[in-house]
């Protein structure tokens, strides 16, 4: 039974936090209960944070990375090697790798991975993209680094095919370090750092599966 409220004020801030993901509506109401004890001017700020975060957050046009530039500072740094694109499917994954510090070059975020089932194709993520930058060349190595699922895998496979016009660009994957069925957001960063650096050439393991 929905818990009824005496104010509709309070009803519509619960409905607000509970509509995030993972968040039920008793925490809800201890998160709305926790902000009403604050000052008026902390919540305010606490606020606009969000309202500033929607209105002026970018996606980089190179990588498609979060960014408050048209470039982000990973794509614009001169100390990044740019001969190296490590494909990822969403900016947690960006950070998860950011973590391991043993990645050094640019990324490619896809924005998805195919998944027939849900209604996504190639078309509805970033994958052109991805080909038009490898087509423009200097890129030397494409790092397959998506979650070791089904969906995962076929978008790794698609992308495979996609950059076989390209025989000097080697495709990688990750070690299977990541377990399989593993999301990389969830992974710890000394496994996913381990599979960095153990990367295997993806041809050797389609070649393996078949």
């Amino acid at each position: 039974m929905e818990q009824e409220f005496a104010s509709s004020l309070l009803e519509n801030a619960v409905s607000a936090f509970a509509s995030l993901p993972g968040i039920g509506r008793k925490t809800a109401l201890r998160l709305v209960l926790h902000l009403l004890k604050q000052n008026e001017q902390d919540v305010t700020a606490f606020g606009e944070a969000f309202i500033k975060l929607r209105r002026e957050i970018q996606y980089c046009t190179v990588c498609h990375n979060i960014s408050e530039s048209a470039v982000c500072p990973i794509c614009s740094s001169p100390s990044r090697d740019a001969s190296t694109v490590c494909v990822v499917e969403n900016v947690k994954d960006v950070m998860s790798i950011e973590n391991t510090q043993q990645h050094h070059g640019l990324y490619h975020v896809l924005g998805g991975l195919i998944s027939p089932m849900d209604g996504v194709g190639p078309q509805d993520i970033e994958i052109d993209s991805l080909v038009n930058r490898v087509a423009q060349g200097g890129v030397k190595e494409v790092i397959l680094a998506l979650s070791a699922t089904m969906e995962g895998d076929t978008t790794n496979f698609y992308i495979f095919r996609r950059l076989a016009p390209y025989p000097d660009v080697k495709i990688t994957m990750l070690a299977r370090g990541v377990s399989v069925g593993n999301e990389i957001e969830y992974t710890d960063s000394l496994t996913l750092g381990r599979s960095i650096l153990n990367r295997t050439p993806f041809q050797d393991s389609f070649s393996t599966n078949q």
